[in-house]
């Protein structure tokens, strides 16, 4: 099943942050943000939100 982006969210507080990733993830996330009409970051952070979902 592909990986689907969260609907952006109301804006809340958040900070910045500097990831290094290979070009090649860049190029993935950056076709999903496309094929979704969204952010390369709301990709990075529904991936994250997604990932930590599972775990609990």
């Amino acid at each position: 099943m592909p990986f689907i982006p969260k609907k952006t969210k109301n804006k809340e507080k958040s900070s910045y942050k500097t990831l290094y990733i290979s070009d090649k993830l860049i190029e993935q996330i950056t076709a999903i943000a496309k094929e979704n009409n969204t952010s390369f970051n709301n990709v990075v952070v529904s991936m994250i939100e997604h990932c930590l979902e599972e775990n609990e």
